[in-house]
């Protein structure tokens, strides 16, 4: 906590006077105004979070290898191991029979059936594909409206509270920064849930547009729409604050602008990992929240809608099972809504746990309540689902598989790029002056000089009252005294390749401790594969003893000598399945 001691010192961060967040109407300040937020920041920017992130990359291996572990044993217990999904696949779908007229010859069953013309699959998947691309497209949009009343509305905060007295006592916590970016991520939050709700309908319709075959493409295509939606809408916040918000900044006097009207937010001093923190906060406690009202206050509010007509009816008229036939329906695509919900959750807990460690914490506390609000919901508003059988999770193995790989490149990324750890270890181990104390002067040397003088009209404050001559900005860049005046300085081009560093390093290192656990961890457990191969085993015995009757019989009746070569073969199958 030595920098946020320093950005708290009145001598030190009292003394430090920051270059104006805003053009002509914010005003100079003092970098010990965000001596709170910067506090908060480094509970989570520090080097213990780094060896949280590479530990939970590892984890996520872990996970996966004993899921399919999990898998492999319930697999056995429900007597699915010679369960083929290709037998579902091959039936088709009542609605691809109704809708295709011409027919051709299956090479499989040599029968004849319906078919979609390539030209006809064509146009759909084009159609399919341009409205996918719309509503990603839309997402974006909306995301860059977001940005844009981040940029609008910072103006704003900062001249309220700076005029309202009544804000004075929480202005140390509450800065204009902070107060921004917990407004855009509720804004957001919003935005997220109405987009979701009308694309789950849209995802619905073009896929029954496509007319896919078995019931088996059906459910991939509707995933993979769904859940790429989901990735974009949940996600493109996220990743624009890790990775984009503050790194375009340019300096005072050549700020870099949004349509050429709204300058590029920057980082708090302390970072961008404190409102990548807020950000991940917000949606993923929105979300759970939202999702337990969806789960269980929504059908339970719809069956007392419909259970209004019981109160005036005796038993004998509203009899038991006509109340449970009122209840809501479960539906083919209940489980589905469900896997999506759990995927979505592991990508917060893997993709941005580099920023927030609590996320963990947060899914674990859900899950448990979870487990109650689905066993109460299935066992209580909802008729008794349909059972169907599965030798698998199917897609979203291969889904959370992806996930678990992009987690560790977005995890070293926000380590390299988000919090400050690399610029840190830069100072401590090259550019650290004082032996005894080597952090001491960190937040003097990464905070450039700029000349007030320099200030173009567009962005200079109006007002300068106590008569500043310089201000500080974050950056590394060249004095206005220098020869090579504010261009990067070389401690920006040696952190830059310290960030690059560490991220091929870290990589390489996680994925080939991910891969190395992976290769030892096998996916059946050798009791379960034991178990298969006596069951195969036995199942052989019994054929090859109901043989051996055949042929004593046969040989009873006198034909010898096909009888012994068929023995012969016999025997040789029985050598064959014990060696397996």
């Amino acid at each position: 906590f030595l920098l946020s001691k320093e950005i708290c010192d009145p001598a030190i961060g009292g003394e430090i006077i920051m270059c104006p967040l805003c053009d002509r109407d914010c005003e100079y300040w003092r970098l010990n105004t965000t001596c709170e937020s910067s506090q908060y920041s480094h509970l989570f920017d520090n080097v213990a979070t780094l060896f949280f992130a590479i530990f939970m990359g590892i984890w996520v291996t872990l996970f996966l290898e004993f899921w399919k572990r999990r898998q492999a044993r319930l697999k056995y217990e429900w007597d699915l191991v010679d369960f083929e999904e290709e037998q579902q696949q091959l039936q088709l779908r009542p609605e691809y029979e109704a809708k295709c007229t011409q027919k051709k010859k299956n090479p499989i069953t040599q029968e004849m059936e319906p078919y979609l013309p390539l030209t006809s699959q064509a146009v759909r998947f084009c159609v399919s594909g341009a409205t996918v691309l719309f509503w990603v497209s839309l997402i974006i949009a909306s995301m860059i409206a977001v940005i844009v009343y981040r940029l609008a509305v910072y103006a704003a905060f900062a001249s309220l509270m700076e005029n309202t007295q009544s804000l004075q006592p929480i202005s140390g916590l509450l800065t204009p920064q902070l107060a921004t970016s917990v407004t855009a991520s509720c804004l957001n939050f919003i935005i997220i849930m109405i987009l979701n709700f009308f694309y789950e309908r849209i995802a619905i319709w073009i896929t029954d547009m496509e007319i896919p075959r078995t019931h088996m493409e059906y459910e991939n295509r509707l995933t993979m729409k769904m859940f790429l939606f989901q990735f974009v809408n949940y996600y493109s916040s996220c990743f624009y604050v890790a990775f984009f918000k503050g790194k375009f900044v340019g300096y005072p006097g050549a700020y870099t602008y949004m349509f050429n009207r709204w300058r590029n937010e920057e980082c708090d001093p302390a970072g961008c990992l404190i409102e990548l923190t807020t950000q991940l906060t917000i949606v993923m406690a929105g979300k759970q929240i939202w999702g337990n009202i969806q789960e269980a206050i929504v059908p339970w509010i719809c069956n007392w809608w419909g259970r209004r007509k019981a109160r005036n009816n005796p038993e004998n008229l509203y009899s038991r099972w006509e109340q449970d036939h009122d209840l809501q329906i479960f539906g083919p695509l209940g489980l589905f809504y469900e896997y999506l919900e759990m995927v979505i959750q592991f990508g917060f807990i893997t993709l941005f746990v580099a920023s927030f460690p609590l996320a963990p914490l947060l899914a674990l506390m859900n899950n448990i309540l979870e487990i109650r609000v689905d066993s109460w919901k299935l066992t209580t508003q909802y008729r008794r689902p349909v059972a169907a059988k599965a030798h698998s999770i199917g897609v979203w193995q291969e889904i959370l598989n992806a996930m678990a790989i992009l987690s560790v490149v977005t995890n070293a990324f926000i380590v390299a790029f988000t919090s400050d750890m690399i610029p840190r270890l830069v100072y401590y181990y090259a550019y650290s002056e004082n032996e005894d104390s080597p952090m001491s002067g960190y937040i003097n040397n990464s905070l450039s000089v700029f000349l007030i003088s320099d200030f173009p009209e567009r962005n200079k404050p109006k007002e300068n009252p106590e008569n500043f001559v310089i201000c500080r900005y974050r950056d590394y860049r060249y004095p206005p005294d220098h020869e090579r005046k504010y261009l990067h300085s070389m401690q920006f081009w040696h952190i830059l390749a310290a960030k690059l560093a560490f991220i091929i390093i870290m990589e390489h290192v996680v994925f080939l401790v991910k891969f190395f656990v992976a290769w030892m961890i096998p996916d059946v457990p050798a009791d379960v594969k034991a178990k298969i191969k006596r069951e195969k085993y036995l199942t052989q015995k019994i054929l090859h003893e109901y043989e051996l009757e055949k042929l004593k019989e046969r040989l009873c009746q006198g034909d010898k000598g096909a009888t012994e070569k068929e023995f012969i073969a016999t025997e040789g199958r029985m050598e064959l399945s014990r060696a397996m």
